[in-house]
């Protein structure tokens, strides 16, 4: 496990931010607003709001939320990559223990604001993560865990686990915060869609006379392959190369630019792909 003392300084200094930002905003709106965020921030939240209404005492937060990560936390050590569980365990200490310390300021009691600018918060948060290989903790683990080492879908896994949560908090504490909690998730979910792109594929086609060095270049900047295609214009009959290839959606700005200094006659179709089965290259977490 080797560091970069420049890469490694920023990494924690960004994810110091996330953490701060992140209890900022279970402290002035999840709490406020009586919502339940996915994954184990809402299980938390959860699990203290019972504590505290069906049994009359308060549980800090950080005992929970790190208990509760103990686990992922160890399929992170084992499986996914040491630093980036140091990283991503730096993230659930501080805003374990931010959220207990910092006071809470309530800057509104409209349930709906609290759930738009607190999703918006919450995925510019796990975005400030992901960009810097780290999580928030809990089921991020083992989404990563299951896509990458097991070729897993796992949405469906998250979208469940927030289901019963969400299930949950509204037999106990009302439907309203339930649904509204509902709009976090979605506001939250778009928002890191829009800032983080590393695990949206783009596929390409590049038509250009040029088509090795094009593909060279591909596999160069993404680590992906291309496939190379002749076809045939219909108005000139001339014969055409096509390149061929599908990467990760945060290459594809590069590659397009690139694609165009190599042969700045190529005409290049880009957009996003929704489904891909077989095998796809993901850069392994250190």
């Amino acid at each position: 496990m080797k560091f970069d003392v420049k890469k490694d300084l920023k990494r924690l200094i960004v994810v110091l931010i996330a953490s701060m930002l992140m209890a900022i905003n279970i402290k002035t709106f999840v709490r406020t607003g009586g919502l339940y965020p996915g994954g184990v921030t809402g299980l938390t939240v959860l699990i203290q709001r019972v504590c505290q209404l069906y049994f009359h005492f308060e549980i800090p937060y950080s005992v929970v939320n790190i208990a509760l990560n103990f686990i992922p936390v160890y399929i992170g050590f084992k499986f996914i990559g040491k630093k980036f569980t140091i990283y991503s365990l730096i993230m659930i200490l501080c805003t374990g223990f931010l959220t207990d310390m910092l006071p809470g300021h309530v800057i509104t009691y409209d349930t709906l604001l609290i759930a738009i600018f607190g999703g918006i918060i919450n995925g510019i948060v796990v975005s400030l993560c992901l960009s810097v290989d780290a999580t928030s903790g809990g089921t991020d683990f083992i989404a990563i865990y299951l896509s990458q080492k097991r070729g897993m879908e796992t949405w469906n896994l998250v979208l469940g686990f927030n289901v019963i949560i969400l299930a949950a908090a509204g037999i106990l504490f009302g439907w309203d915060k339930a649904l509204y909690s509902i709009v976090f998730q979605y506001v939250s979910t778009q928002t890191l869609q829009t800032f983080y792109r590393a695990y949206q594929r783009q596929t390409l086609f590049i038509i250009t006379d040029k088509p090795e060095e094009i593909s060279e270049m591909i596999f160069e900047i993404s680590h992906h392959g291309a496939t190379l295609m002749t076809a045939q214009g219909a108005h000139e009959h001339k014969q055409l190369h096509i390149v061929y290839s599908v990467i990760g959606a945060d290459d594809a700005k590069r590659v397009i630019l690139k694609a165009k200094e190599i042969d700045e006659n190529a005409f290049v179709n880009s957009f996003r792909t929704t489904e891909l089965a077989g095998n796809f290259y993901m850069r392994p977490k250190d």
